[in-house]
């Protein structure tokens, strides 16, 4: 009988051990799909990207930084006029501009901030609206992902002639 209570406290902790554990763990995956401040450097019109070595205009298409925050009116655009758009912004801001990919868009999602869910002393001014991704709904093959600031969801459902807001991103180690 002794030998037996033992082996249930025995048993209980082990339990308790592991739950505890698989409490731990979920929560740093949970943590890990929001938007981190520790994964930015901010450094003028740039953010700093670490976790996946990109560079992100601080503002999205159609506004400018002024030195504290962005300025201007946010243009929507479709992706003819976003191609045109990726053409400029290499020429006045140097090679590699594109489109982010679906999660390079969805780790900026900033699950404890206010609406729009962005940091936004990272991402100023940005609109609580859908943002393009360069990625393709491999279930819909005519719809492109977009990322939803105002609630962080993710759509694969707009048509690649619908006008959404645009911010460009850049690989950080670039060939010359």
């Amino acid at each position: 009988m002794y030998t037996e209570k033992v082996l249930l406290k025995d048993f209980i902790m082990t339990v308790r051990a592991f739950l505890t554990a698989m409490a731990m763990m979920i929560s740093v995956i949970t943590t890990g799909t929001s938007a981190v401040a520790g994964n930015y450097i901010a450094r003028d019109h740039l953010v700093v990207d670490l976790r996946f070595g990109v560079e992100w205009l601080r503002c999205s298409v159609g506004q400018i930084w002024d030195g504290t925050t962005c300025v201007g009116e946010i243009i929507l655009l479709n992706h003819e006029e976003i191609e045109q758009a990726i053409t400029q912004a290499n020429e006045q801001l140097g090679e590699g501009w594109r489109l982010p990919t679906l999660e390079e868009l969805e780790a900026l999602i900033c699950e404890d901030c206010t609406q729009p869910m962005i940091d936004a002393e990272y991402f100023p001014a940005t609109a609580g609206e859908p943002y393009w991704t360069g990625e393709v709904n491999g279930m819909a093959t005519r719809h492109y992902f977009s990322v939803n600031f105002f609630n962080g969801w993710t759509y694969g459902r707009y048509f690649p002639t619908q006008p959404l807001a645009v911010r460009f991103v850049r690989d950080r180690h670039r060939s010359k």
